[in-house]
């Protein structure tokens, strides 16, 4: 089960869970297009600094969200750290980094999605419907991926 490490910050989201593989199958279901789609969205993603992509899904009326997430890769580290923008080019300018960092035989994934402004109501309603979704859909989907990946 995911945990919330930091309930009361009304900037970020902030999520970690461990994950029984290691870090390089965990890097694979965050950085493989056909993986990320399974457990995220559709995506024209590849892992390289500078590289702009989109997710796309269906589009969120009560947040003003057309289904379109704008991204590009701000940072890179292979089966470390992946940084990137999240933009619905309205509303949102975000970042949401993923860390890695080994624990015994698997991985302790860290998720800071960050940027939120706690002044903007809007803000703040995306920010409990991406962390609820984040918490209760997205990490249990990561790990599954990652179960269905061979050795």
């Amino acid at each position: 089960m995911p945990r919330d490490t930091a309930a009361e910050d009304l900037r970020a989201i902030r999520i970690d869970q461990f994950i029984a593989h290691p870090p390089r199958k965990v890097w694979r279901a965050l950085t493989e297009p056909e993986l990320v789609a399974r457990w995220l969205m559709p995506n024209d993603f590849r892992p390289e600094v500078g590289h702009r992509f989109t997710f796309t899904t269906e589009p969120k009326p009560q947040v003003g969200f057309d289904g379109i997430v704008y991204c590009e890769v701000l940072e890179l580290e292979p089966e470390k750290l992946l940084k990137i923008s999240w933009s619905d080019r309205k509303l949102a300018d975000w970042t949401v980094t993923w860390r890695l960092e080994p624990e015994g035989r698997g991985t302790r994934l860290f998720l800071d999605h960050e940027g939120f402004d706690p002044d903007d109501e809007l803000q703040q309603l995306s920010r409990r419907i991406m962390g609820g979704g984040w918490r209760s859909r997205h990490f249990r989907a990561i790990a599954a991926v990652v179960d269905e990946l061979d050795a």
